[in-house]
C-alpha cells in the first residue's frame, strides 16, 4: 500500500536533513548537473525527401549490452557529425543543421557510438518475439478521470500507429523510426497528426432530461455519463531527427539515437512532461521505470506499465516492461524528488524503442530497450523545445 503525504515547504530544509542523515538523500532525489550546448550553426536545404517506406512500429538490434559497453567512446568531431539533425517540413522541404558542441566532458557524459557486429546468416532465422514476459503486467487506463489527468493526458497516438508524449507546450518526443526508417522517412511522415484523446460528445438531451426530473421529484439519479474516447488530430508544422539515426549519414548504431522531437501547429492547452537526464538505475526509487502508449493489441486503450530497470549501457536501458507493437515512442519516466520544489516529481528520461532479440553467452535472450537522454541529448532536445540554450543547461 502506498501512502502520499502532503509537506509543507517549511519542513522541506528538516526532511532534506532527515533524507540526508537516513542516506536516502543521494539515491532518490533528481540531482540536477550542468550539461553541455549543443548549438545549431549552419542550415542547409535538404534533398527532397523520399516517403517511401512503411512505418515499423517496433525496431530490433543484434547488438547486446556487452557489444554496446566494449564500443569505443566517439571523437568530439564524431559527435557533431551525429547530433547534426534533418528537419522535415509540412510543406514537404526539408533541411540540414549542423551544430558546435561547447562545455562537453567526455569523462561525464557517457554517450557511445558503435558499429552492429554482423550475425552472418543466423539473422534470417524466424524468431518469436517475446514482447510479454511472463503475466501480462499492463494495466488499460479507463474513465475520463484517468485519462484526462497528469500523467496519463501528455500520451498521445502518432497517425503513423506509435506513441508520443507531450514535452512542451506544442512540443511531442517519440521514437525516430516512428517517421523515419534509417534511410527514407516513412509514408505519411510529411502530414504526420497527432492523437489527443478527448471525450466524445455527450448526448445533451439525455442529460438535460435527468437535470429537470432532478429539479422537480429529487431523483437521486445522477445524469448518465459517456467515458467513450475519441482522438483529436494536430497536424505536426516540423519534425527534427538527429543524423545519428539516419544511417546514409552515420555508423550503423542501431538504436542509441532513436528519438525525434515534432513540432506541433498550434498550442495543445495541456500540461507536459519536464526531461530529466537519466540517472543509474540504481538511484530510482525501486529501482522502477513507468511509460503509457497505445498498444496496438489493445486498439483504443491507453496501456501503463512499470517494471523494474535491468541492465543499462551509456545509451540503453534494457529491461522486461511489457509492451506491443504501438507503444514506440512512449516517454520512459522516473518519480523522484525534487529538493528544490520540496516535492515528488517525474520526469521523461528515456524513449522506448522496442524489442531486442541477441544470443548472449551461447543463449538467446530478449529485452525491452528504451533510449537513454544523456546530458548530450537532453541539451539537444531542450535546444529544439526552448530555441535556446540558456534554458538548457541544468537537466
Amino acid at each position: 500500500m502506498t501512502v502520499f503525504l502532503s509537506i509543507s515547504p517549511s519542513l522541506c530544509p528538516m526532511l532534506g536533513l532527515l533524507l540526508l542523515l537516513s542516506g536516502c538523500w543521494s539515491l532518490q532525489q533528481w540531482v540536477l548537473q550542468r550539461v553541455p550546448v549543443v548549438l545549431p550553426q549552419q542550415i542547409k536545404p535538404g534533398p527532397a525527401p523520399h516517403f517511401l517506406s512503411q512505418a515499423r512500429l517496433d525496431v530490433s538490434s543484434s547488438c547486446d549490452p556487452d557489444c554496446h559497453r566494449k564500443a569505443p567512446k566517439p571523437s568530439y568531431w564524431d559527435l557533431r557529425n551525429i547530433l547534426s539533425y534533418e528537419t522535415l517540413h509540412s510543406n514537404g522541404s526539408l533541411t540540414t543543421t549542423s551544430v558546435e558542441i561547447y562545455g562537453y566532458n567526455p569523462n561525464s557524459d557517457t554517450t557511445v557510438v558503435y558499429k552492429a557486429r554482423s550475425r552472418g546468416k543466423r539473422e534470417a532465422h524466424v524468431r518469436r518475439k517475446r514482447q510479454i514476459f511472463g503475466h501480462d503486467g499492463r494495466f488499460s487506463i479507463v474513465g475520463q478521470n484517468y485519462l484526462l489527468q497528469f500523467p496519463f493526458s501528455v500520451v498521445v497516438k502518432l497517425s503513423t500507429g506509435c506513441s508520443g508524449t507531450l514535452v512542451g507546450n506544442r512540443h511531442v518526443l517519440t521514437a525516430a523510426h516512428c517517421v523515419h526508417d534509417g534511410k527514407n522517412y516513412v509514408k505519411g511522415a510529411q502530414r504526420l497528426r497527432v492523437g489527443f484523446l478527448k471525450p466524445k460528445y455527450r448526448d445533451t438531451q439525455s442529460t438535460n432530461f435527468f437535470l429537470n426530473l432532478t429539479n422537480q421529484i429529487g431523483s437521486p439519479y445522477p445524469p448518465p455519463t459517456n467515458d467513450k474516447m475519441k482522438f483529436q488530430w494536430i497536424r505536426a508544422r516540423r519534425t527534427h531527427v538527429p543524423k545519428g539515426w539516419i544511417k546514409a549519414n552515420a555508423n550503423d548504431i542501431g538504436m542509441d539515437y532513436d528519438y525525434a522531437l515534432l513540432e506541433l501547429k498550434k498550442l495543445h492547452k495541456r500540461h507536459h512532461m519536464k526531461l530529466g537526464v537519466s540517472p543509474p538505475a540504481q538511484r530510482l526509487p525501486g529501482r522502477r521505470v513507468h511509460f503509457s502508449g497505445f498498444d496496438n493489441d489493445r486498439p483504443g486503450d491507453l496501456v501503463y506499465r512499470f517494471c523494474l530497470a535491468g541492465e543499462e549501457t551509456p545509451d540503453l536501458l534494457y529491461q522486461h516492461c511489457d509492451a506491443q507493437p504501438g507503444a514506440s515512442g512512449s516517454g520512459v519516466y522516473a518519480r523522484m524528488w525534487d529538493p528544490l520544489r520540496c516535492k515528488w516529481e517525474r520526469k521523461i528520461i528515456g524513449v522506448f524503442s522496442g524489442h531486442q532479440w541477441v544470443e548472449r553467452q551461447g543463449a538467446s535472450q530478449d529485452y525491452n530497450v528504451a533510449v537513454r537522454i544523456t546530458p548530450l541529448k537532453y541539451a539537444q532536445i531542450c535546444y529544439w523545445i526552448k530555441g535556446n540554450f540558456v534554458d538548457c543547461r541544468e537537466g
